[in-house]
């Protein structure tokens, strides 16, 4: 498949692939740093928690504000916006004197974060031939585990050398090369076709199919807690309940991620031949018999296949979101409506870190029963919605764009 694509469609391919690295490496830098920002600001790990929560519930905002303008202007230039400005809070991070102002910092980094995704899943996903869809689908999304990977390798290498602040500096390095990239990404041809008849309002395109809209938002109200119900607590789990270091918290958090990888391009990819809903169903459920391991294990061995073996199943049915957000949405709303839906689910699952960290309180600190329970409930709910949703695999985008 690769060799059948052209250099421009390449280049849209590795900077959103790229963006959405570094996207979720300065998200993911956060998880890892908990127990050290409590101590600094003599709190608890439950009170930082909350900069999670505003970080999710901000990113729908702007995810519809950079939605908008990616519609009225584009999807290439709106995204060097985004991303030059999440990596700017990224950094005003580390600066924060209190946990207040971590916390203001944090949610305009989740609002300039929400425009990432969205904007670039729809510029590739318009680029790209239909039958390339699924892996590259199942690549894009590998982007966020890919991010978390690297801060937890960022985490091993430099942690215990610069402290919690010095970790937010480094988000800002790699956002420089993204924005060099980004500079020789050409414009989606379906906006291109778009701008050439009268201006479309996105909203009107939304409000006319409501219902797909609204399935769309509790679809990914179910994937933000699969997701996030199983990654945003997993290095506190690791830390407070095991004791592990910080190097062994690391190296299970990256073979987790590397998990992550695995799941999303093999089930994307997948989804080529057996069609969207049912890649999702599968992956979801798969989850299910490995929660033990993951989460009940007592060894870093029996810990680390666990967490590996639950991010295949978790990311892999991720892999499968670009592109069937993309083939739902209406073409008018394209810019718009995939990343909104996506972030508007993040706000409505946004109390999830929060949610495991007072159940584990609850019950001694057991944040391994925490994660039990939400991923469980989860996989099951969102394999019945993928099950019971529309599919519209491999629809020509710049045939809808030019018909109107």
């Amino acid at each position: 498949m690769p060799h059948a694509l052209t250099p421009p469609q390449r280049s849209a391919i590795l900077a959103a692939y790229l963006g959405w690295t570094l996207d979720a490496f300065d998200f993911f830098l956060l998880v890892f740093l908990q127990g050290a920002i409590a101590a600094s600001f003599g709190t608890d790990i439950k009170s930082v928690s909350e900069a999670l929560f505003l970080t999710l519930a901000a990113r729908p905002f702007g995810a519809f504000a950079f939605g908008w303008l990616a519609e009225r202007h584009g999807r290439r230039p709106v995204l060097m916006v985004v991303i030059c400005a999440f990596s700017a809070f990224s950094v005003l991070s580390g600066f924060a004197r209190s946990l207040s102002e971590l916390l203001l910092v944090r949610a305009l980094f989740g609002f300039a974060m929400g425009g990432e995704w969205g904007i670039g899943a729809s510029l590739v996903m318009e680029t790209i031939p239909p039958r390339a869809r699924g892996l590259v689908s199942g690549l894009l999304q590998s982007g966020y585990p890919s991010g978390y990977f690297l801060a937890s390798l960022a985490y091993y290498l430099f942690f215990d050398r610069v402290g919690w602040r010095g970790m937010f500096f480094i988000g800002v390095v790699p956002a420089l090369v993204v924005l060099l990239i980004r500079s020789r990404v050409e414009e989606s041809p379906v906006h291109l076709a778009l701008a050439k008849g009268p201006r479309a309002n996105p909203l009107a395109a939304i409000a006319k199919h409501w219902r797909t809209a609204l399935y769309l938002v509790v679809l990914m109200t179910a994937f933000n807690f699969f997701s996030h119900g199983t990654q945003d607590l997993y290095p506190t789990f690791l830390q407070q309940q095991h004791e592990f270091d910080t190097h062994t918290t690391a190296l299970l958090t990256a073979a987790m991620n590397v998990g992550a990888i695995v799941g999303g391009l093999s089930f994307g990819t997948w989804s080529e031949r057996v069609g969207r809903r049912r890649a999702i169903v599968v992956a979801s459920l798969l989850a299910l018999p490995v929660i033990p391991l993951w989460a009940f294990a007592s060894t870093p061995l029996m810990l680390g296949a666990g967490g590996f073996l639950v991010q295949v199943a978790v990311q892999g049915a991720w892999g499968v979101v670009p592109v069937h957000l993309n083939e739902l949405s209406p073409p008018l709303a394209r810019g718009l409506l995939p990343g909104f839906a996506y972030q508007l689910g993040n706000l409505l699952a946004s109390r999830n870190a929060p949610l495991q960290a007072a159940i584990a309180k609850a019950h001694g600190g057991n944040y391994g029963l925490a994660l039990a329970l939400v991923a469980g409930v989860t996989a099951l709910v969102l394999a019945a919605l993928a099950l019971l949703g529309p599919e519209r695999r491999d629809v020509d985008f710049v045939a809808e764009a030019a018909s109107g």
